[in-house]
């Protein structure tokens, strides 16, 4: 009989505030904050500190790197690191759209001013263009060599129309900026200026200023001419012969060494100047507040400096203090020279000028976003608030929000004399600054304690709540002694910490090793402690009963024996039947100890780096030990005898736990992963994973209802057993199956990559696992009509000749017969059920041959008009996929003929009904405005304008 087990599912992910590997933004309001959560996005209530949501799709286990805000107020774009693109509504917390186009981490997300086009830039260097609402990308624009870190739209445009003028500004680590004209899907203009990466990029909302920031000390600032843009669309660029004279003139410049550079006639992008930052740090996030009035620029070195936007009468001002300065130090000069001064041109106005250094807000750890608060979008709004708030979220899993003062609008900054930023709210309680190294879980299993650098919390392992916060030192290990009311903590600088988890504070800490405490156990009389450290020594303390305070009494250790080792002690462990004590040496050998005499009894040694974990199975047979070799070791505690090493892990592992009453074990590593074995078969069970970094601790519930585990991306992650059955063929399968889509997720890009040609726009659609699955469901539905429809011609034939005779109709398909559809109709249903993102890709799977049948149901449709929409793209996608095939086929002469005719007709039904129905919403909305609007007059002023209209009287005299 086949052995099963039971399966441990993902449960619940806790712990992560804002991962450091994407940014976060406001939402709105300015109320909720989206923040980055490894492969999820929480939604954060800013003022309570408290979750609002979380948004997880099921099938991602990429994590999230980068976040943007949509213009309609709800849809918020989310960018992976496996290149897909999802979009969530923050009203429904659910997926809308998902977007497949690139082969590498998403770097750069973007929003039109409309919010129905999406702009997304990628590690693969590519530039891709996505028609929101159609849930199709619409064009990949190429010409960067590495990385993109930023994107703007340019124009006010629409990206899906191919006549309407719209323009992106794109950076790259490739040290280029290039703006790209989306009418004409081609790069017009590439700014070269910069000596090393462009790591970030901000246009200003009425698109007059682009500021770009590299690894040096200065802000690129550039004017973006509308004009100029528009002379781009039509003209083209300019003639010919200007341009390339302007070329010759710059190729001369650039051979007599002129660093100058010198605008040409058709470049809409001219460089202003550079601005000096107060840091030389590298700029993280460069962004506009959207009144236009302030930039903000976040570097490394923990310093978000705020620029202010000089108005022109402030410039005017600036100007002419300059001019009577060097007026002044000409006239000190003497020689007559202040008339020489007087009649010297202004100087023009740089970028130094316009943009002054305004405030600066310092963080207690290194940025890595920074974002306005969109409610403050006007110079009316900050008026009223009198402050900016801005969004900051640090790599130490934390947010905070500052408060900027601003001056009021008739006052300078110096006159206004403005506060210091202020924090004003944070999100930090619900995770560890640090990574947690140590985990414990309490008897009732309803506490788990996870100890970090500086920080120990207590959590609720079933709703993922913080019940407690307290300070330590620099934890190593952590246990629960008895009673679940005090917590121990080993810490590397060889003390340990009692706390008090009713009272929230720590209640005592002794000088327990001379070097660090790496391992803490409770004896199972639960009357004593082991711990174990790099002094070479096991200490043994007793569990006592001291006066708190009042009448309180608390739990105490007192130092009771020592065993002394021949190196530094990694772990220790008393096995459950009392009997015996287990300690792993740096030496990378084990010794067994009786527990009550502290006699030698067994040396296991096999190992080739020391052990860093150990446990030992609840009817105390079993030994288990992981190791930094990267293997995991069975040990008999009969004879010492080892049963089984397994190769368990790519990277060295770092715990261990059996799962009470069973044989079965966990152990994890830093290769992210979380195995189960089990130790009678020795045998992998499951595979739980992946995490987004090294995994350091590991705790079981009692009878393994959950595992917990804490990693080093800051999260506690809980998987729960479940009632399904696992049979170990079926999941090595799955296994088999999952390891064979990867091979045709890698193979699929390596082939569109050696297909790539060198034309700047090309198809933004990528290969996956959904689209192959789509193409064959589609082949199937194909052959499945294929054949009901030859039956039923073969039964028409047969009817022809013989008349007289009439043969039994053919059987049903099953399929057909219990979806009630035609072969027509069950064909154009699988199609439909394609998601539209998905549609070009599964149609690149058919074959020819099948095309051409897929053809013939796209005529049918077209004379029934089902679905025009969808059967306009199908066919227009396949004739460009296919055009040279088709067009060689001489049979489809007459096919495509009847498709036109009949999609004409089609087409023309379509615009009349959508003609009707815009002329009834424009009808309907003029009423609802004349009925919603009143008008205010004043009496007065039309009084005054009515008198001075009147004829005045004259009075004549008459003489009798």
């Amino acid at each position: 009989m086949v052995k099963s087990y039971l399966r441990y599912e993902a449960q619940s992910t806790f712990g992560v505030i804002c991962s450091a590997g994407g940014n976060a933004v406001f939402d709105h309001s300015g109320r909720l904050s989206i923040t980055p959560a490894l492969d999820s996005v929480v939604v954060w209530d800013i003022k309570k500190a408290t979750q609002v949501a979380r948004w997880k799709d099921s099938d991602n286990t990429a994590e999230v790197t980068c976040i943007a805000r949509s213009a309609n107020d709800k849809d918020f774009a989310v960018g992976y690191a496996d290149g897909s693109i999802r979009l969530f509504d923050l009203q429904t917390n659910a997926v809308n759209v998902v977007l497949n186009g690139h082969r590498g981490r998403v770097t750069a997300l973007q929003f039109d001013a409309t919010g129905t086009v999406l702009a997304s830039g990628a590690r693969d260097t590519d530039v891709v263009v996505w028609d929101v609402v159609g849930e199709v990308g619409l064009y990949r624009l190429r010409g960067h060599k590495d990385e993109i870190t930023g994107l703007a739209f340019v124009g006010s445009g629409d990206a899906r129309n191919a006549g309407a003028a719209g323009y992106i500004v794109s950076s790259s680590k490739d040290t280029l900026v290039k703006l790209w004209d989306l009418r004409a899907q081609h790069c017009v203009q590439t700014l070269v200026t910069h000596r090393s990466e462009v790591w970030a990029l901000a246009v200003s909302p009425d698109a007059r200023l682009l500021v770009t920031a590299t690894s040096d000390a200065d802000l690129h600032v550039w004017t973006i001419a509308a004009d100029r843009l528009d002379s781009v669309e039509t003209q083209e660029q300019g003639s010919v012969e200007t341009q390339a004279q302007e070329i010759v003139e710059t190729q001369a410049q650039d051979s007599t060494g002129d660093q100058t550079t010198t605008p040409r006639s058709w470049d809409a992008i001219t460089e202003y100047g550079t601005v000096r930052r107060s840091g030389s740090s590298r700029v993280v996030d460069l962004r506009f507040h959207a009144s236009g009035q302030f930039l903000a620029c976040l570097g490394t070195d923990r310093v978000a400096e705020i620029f202010r936007v000089r108005t022109h009468h402030e410039i005017k001002k600036k100007m002419e203090r300059r001019q009577r300065r060097n007026r002044e130090k000409q006239k000190k000069g003497g020689d007559g020279s202040g008339s020489d001064a007087e009649a010297e041109p202004a100087r023009s106005i740089t970028a130094a000028d316009e943009l002054a250094s305004f405030q600066l807000v310092r963080t207690s750890a290194k940025p890595v976003s920074l974002d306005f608060d969109p409610a403050d979008n006007d110079t009316a709004a900050l008026v009223r608030r009198g402050s900016l708030r801005i969004l900051l979220s640090q790599n130490n899993n934390s947010l905070h929000v500052w408060s900027v003062a601003v001056p009021p609008p008739d006052k300078t900054t110096k006159q206004a004399a403005l506060p210091e930023p202020s924090l004003l709210n944070s999100v930090e309680m619900a995770g560890h600054r640090t990574e947690p190294r140590a985990l414990a879980l309490s008897s009732d299993n309803e506490l788990v304690a996870s100890a970090a650098s500086k920080s120990l919390r207590i959590w609720n392992p079933q709703t993922g709540a913080c019940v407690r916060t307290l300070e330590c030192g620099t934890a190593l290990c952590v246990v629960f002694l008895p009673g679940d009311q005090i917590v121990a903590v080993g810490t590397k600088e060889g003390t340990l910490e009692l706390y008090d988890i009713a009272a929230a504070a720590r209640v005592e800490t002794l000088d327990a090793h001379d070097g660090a405490v790496w391992t803490i156990d409770v004896h199972p009389d639960r009357k004593s402690v082991a711990t174990g450290g790099a002094d070479k020594a096991v200490k043994f303390w007793s569990l006592e009963l001291v006066a708190g305070a009042g009448a309180r009494r608390r739990l105490t250790l007192e130092h009771v024996r020592t065993l002394q080792m021949a190196d530094d002690v990694l772990a220790l462990r008393f096995s459950p039947d009392a009997r015996l004590v287990a300690v792993a040496l740096l030496d990378a050998t084990v010794k067994v100890f009786y527990a009550d005499s502290l006699k030698f009894f067994l040396s296991l040694y096999g190992h080739k780096l020391p052990v860093v974990s150990l446990d030992i199975s609840s009817d105390s047979t079993l030994l288990v030990t992981g190791s930094a070799d990267k293997s995991v070791k069975l040990w008999g505690l009969d004879f010492g005898d080892c049963h089984r090493s397994l190769p368990a892990h790519a990277e060295p592992v770092t715990t261990v736990r059996f799962v009470w009453g069973t044989h079965y074990f966990f152990s994890a590593a830093k290769d992210r992963m979380l195995v189960q074995w089990d130790a009678d078969n020795f045998q992998r069970i499951q595979k739980l994973g992946p995490c987004h970094g090294d995994v350091w601790a590991l705790a079981v519930a009692r009878h393994g209802a959950f595992v917990i585990a804490s990693s080093q991306d800051r999260a506690l992650r809980v998987w729960a057993k479940t009632e399904e059955p696992l049979f170990l063929e079926e999941e090595r399968e799955r296994e088999l199956e999952e390891m064979f889509d990867r091979g045709l997720e890698e193979a699929a890009d390596t082939n569109a990559d050696a297909a790539d040609d060198e034309d700047e726009a090309q198809r933004a659609g990528k290969a996956t696992v959904e689209t192959l699955k789509a193409g064959e469901r589609i082949i199937e539905a194909l052959d499945l009509a294929d054949a009901e429809r030859a039956k039923w011609t073969d039964h028409a034939a047969q009817l022809r000749r013989t008349p007289h005779i009439v043969p039994p109709q053919p059987e049903a398909n099953p399929i057909l017969a219990f979806e009630k559809l035609s072969p027509e109709a069950y064909v154009l249903r699988t199609v439909e059920r394609v998601r539209a993102a998905d549609l070009d890709d599964a149609l690149l799977v058919l074959s020819f041959p099948r095309v051409l049948s897929l053809l013939e149901y796209i005529d049918i449709w077209a004379r029934r008009e089902w679905n025009t929409p969808l059967t306009c793209r199908v066919l227009f996608f396949l004739l460009r996929s296919h055009q040279n095939q088709i067009v060689a086929t001489r049979s489809m002469r007459s096919r495509l003929d009847s498709i036109r005719r009949s999609l004409r007709s089609g087409v023309a039904t379509q615009r009349d009904q959508i003609g009707y129905n815009l002329a009834a919403l424009t009808s309907l909305k003029t009423e609802w405005e004349a009925a919603a609007t009143a008008d205010f007059f004043d009496e007065a002023a039309i009084q005054n304008i009515q008198d001075s209209q009147l004829k005045k009287r004259k009075f004549v005299g008459l003489k009798a």
